[in-house]
């Protein structure tokens, strides 16, 4: 069985009242939200793991300024309809609202790190990479939503960047149930392993300073 050396870290992508909550910017635009309601259990997991193995924790929230500054429609001229429509009929996750909060199930700890976006992938424009550095971390582990829109750039530009990746399958979810699978099978035969929160997490085995060993799960050799 193959055995990997990592120093990682646990990303949790976006698990906001907007995407997710009663009442939040797509609640109240329409947009289905079970499949993301469903997931909260796992992460809550992989969140407990992580924290029992003091392994490091990195939210990521998408946030807007109230003045609509960093709206996509202030950059682009070429937007597909429905994420242009979306943009013009409510502005989401405006900062410092409960629309941009974490749900309350899965609340942050103090020494957990909080990244603030404004495009889907979490190295965009922000301190992330910075922050790995210091901490010498190696591999990134994601869950979260939405898979295909924030959570997919981020794994990529993670593996672009000479990140070893991990995406926990259980523990992600989309909108709509074809584009999670899409990508599922894009990072199993291009970037990293693809692994349920348990497979993940048992095979993990905490070593001398910061660094794990990860047994590959049989069914993946």
């Amino acid at each position: 069985m193959q055995t990997y050396s990592l120093r990682p870290a646990l990303v949790i992508v976006d698990m906001q009242n907007c995407f997710m909550a009663e009442g939040g910017s797509f609640h109240k635009l329409g947009y289905r939200r079970d499949h993301y309601q469903q997931i909260i259990p796992a992460v809550q997991e992989a969140y407990r793991r992580a924290r029992a193995l003091r392994m490091p924790v990195i939210f990521s929230k998408a946030v807007r300024e109230r003045s609509g500054i960093d709206l996509l429609d202030r950059v682009h001229r070429i937007l597909p309809p429905k994420r242009l429509e979306r943009i013009r009929r409510a502005h989401i996750a405006i900062r410092d609202t409960w629309d941009a909060d974490i749900i309350e199930a899965l609340q942050p700890a103090s020494d957990d790190l909080i990244v603030e976006k404004r495009r889907d992938s979490i190295f965009q424009d922000t301190e992330l990479e910075l922050w790995l550095r210091a901490m010498r971390v190696d591999t990134l582990v994601f869950t979260g939503i939405d898979t295909a829109i924030c959570v997919e750039p981020s794994l990529r530009d993670a593996f672009n960047r000479g990140y070893d990746v991990v995406l926990l399958a259980d523990a992600t979810a989309s909108r709509e149930h074809d584009f999670y699978e899409t990508t599922l099978r894009e990072v199993q035969d291009n970037f990293g392993l693809v692994l349920q929160v348990s497979q993940f997490f048992d095979r993990l085995e905490r070593q001398r300073n910061g660094r794990f060993l990860l047994q590959r799960p049989s069914i993946l050799a």
